[in-house]
C-alpha cells in the first residue's frame, strides 16, 4: 500500500490537493494527487515505497484544514461477483497484520450515500470473517491499525489502514450534531462543532467555565451566542441587527448595536472572542490578532469566508498575517484551522495565546 486516501467535502478536492502538496513535501514525501471533481475524496500516489505509512505515522488529520479522514490505501479492487464481495477482500488482506477496528465507509456525496446501505449490510459479516481469519481482534483495540474498506462504487473498493492516534474518531470523519430547537439559527452548529473539535474533553470544563465572559462579533440573531450561553458564559453580543428575544431573557447577554470592527470591550475580563462576520478573510484575521495581542481576549474562534478559487492559499495568507502581528508583539500562540462539516464556503479557526 503506497497511496493515501483523504476524505473532504465534495467540491473541495483541488483545495485539499494544494494543501497535501505542501504538507507532504514538508515530510519529504512526494507524489501526485488523483481525484474526480465533487467526488468527496482524493487519492495521493506516493513515489517512494513506505511513504504512505510514514505519513499516517507522522501526520494527524486534525493538522489538515480540508481533510476529514485519512488512511494508507491500495489501488481500487474490483469486486466482479456482487453476490460475494467479502471473499476477494479477505484474499487481498491475507498478508496483512491483525487490525484492531473495522470501518466500512463511503464518500459523503449523493452517490456515496447511496452506498451506505451496502456498507451497513457488509459490516457485520465482514467483521465476523475477519475475526475468523485472525485478521481482526475480538474486541476493538486502539493500539492496533484500523482497517478501512472504502467503497468508491458498489463494485470498486479501496482497502487501507490508519493510525488510530492520527485519524478521526468519527465515522466518515464527521461529527454529527443535532440542531437544538431553541437555537435562533442553524449557524449555532458551526460553533458547537468547532468547540468540540478544537477543545479536548479533558480541558472543556476549564476552558468553558460557567461565569466566564465572552464577546460575539456579528452576533445576530444569536446562533453562536446561544452556544456560549448554554455553556454558562456571559456574552457581549455585538451587531446592528436584532438579537433573539429568548437569549436576551436569559440575563446572560448584553447587547451592543455597534460595528464589530470598531467595538472595544469595556473590561479586560473576556476569555473568549467568537466571530462569524461576512467579511474578507484577511480583514477578519487581522481583527482577531489585534484583539489577542491587546489582551482583550485569551482565545478566539472565528470563520474565514473563502473565495471561490485558491481557498487554501487564502487560509495561508490569513495565517501569515496573524503570525506577523503576533511575532511583532512577541506573543506566543496556538493555531488550529478546519473546514468543518457544518462549514460551507468558509474555514473555522481557533487561536489561543500563551500569555
Amino acid at each position: 500500500m503506497n497511496s493515501l486516501l483523504f476524505y473532504c467535502r465534495a467540491g473541495f478536492e483541488a483545495d485539499l490537493c494544494s494543501e497535501l502538496q505542501e504538507k507532504l513535501s514538508q515530510l519529504g514525501v512526494y507524489g501526485y494527487p488523483r481525484f474526480t471533481k465533487k467526488s468527496g475524496f482524493v487519492q495521493f500516489i506516493c513515489h517512494q515505497d513506505g511513504d504512505a505509512d510514514k505519513v499516517i505515522q507522522q501526520l494527524a488529520v486534525k493538522e489538515l484544514v480540508f481533510a476529514r479522514q485519512m488512511f494508507a490505501g491500495s489501488e481500487p479492487l474490483e469486486l466482479t461477483d456482487t453476490s460475494d464481495r467479502i471473499s476477494p477482500i479477505l484474499e487481498q488482506l491475507q498478508e496483512q497484520s491483525i487490525f484492531g477496528e473495522l470501518r466500512v465507509e463511503h464518500a459523503d456525496t449523493t452517490d456515496g450515500r447511496e452506498l451506505s446501505k451496502l456498507c451497513r449490510k457488509l459490516s457485520v459479516p465482514l467483521r465476523q470473517q475477519l475475526r475468523k481469519n485472525n485478521l481482526l481482534t475480538a474486541k476493538e483495540q486502539s493500539n492496533k491499525p484500523c482497517l478501512f474498506v472504502f467503497f468508491v462504487t458498489g463494485t470498486d473498493v479501496i482497502l487501507g489502514y490508519s493510525n488510530p492516534k492520527k485519524h478521526s474518531a468519527y465515522p466518515l470523519g464527521i461529527l454529527r450534531l443535532r440542531f437544538p430547537s431553541s437555537a435562533p439559527s442553524r449557524s449555532t452548529l458551526k460553533l458547537d462543532e468547532a468547540i468540540q473539535s478544537f477543545i479536548s474533553k479533558a480541558e472543556m470544563a476549564q476552558r468553558f467555565e460557567p461565569g466566564m465572559h465572552a464577546v460575539d462579533l456579528g452576533a445576530c440573531p444569536g446562533g453562536w451566542t446561544y452556544q456560549l450561553v448554554q455553556r454558562g458564559l456571559f456574552v457581549q453580543a455585538v451587531d446592528n441587527g436584532a438579537m433573539d428575544e429568548n437569549l436576551m431573557e436569559t440575563g446572560q447577554v448584553s447587547y451592543f448595536p455597534e460595528d464589530g470592527f470598531k467595538f472595544e470591550p469595556r473590561k479586560k475580563n473576556v476569555q473568549w472572542l467568537v466571530c462569524d462576520m461576512i467579511e474578507q478573510p484577511q480583514r477578519v484575521a487581522k481583527l482577531m490578532a489585534n484583539w489577542l495581542v491587546k489582551e482583550w481576549c485569551k482565545e478566539a474562534i472565528f470563520n474565514l469566508k473563502l473565495p471561490m478559487k485558491q481557498r487554501y492559499e487564502s487560509v495561508i495568507q490569513a495565517k501569515l498575517l496573524v503570525h506577523e502581528i503576533m511575532a511583532k508583539h512577541g506573543v506566543s500562540y496556538e493555531w488550529q484551522a478546519k473546514h468543518l462539516y457544518h462549514d460551507r464556503e468558509e474555514v473555522t479557526v481557533h487561536i489561543k495565546t500563551n500569555l
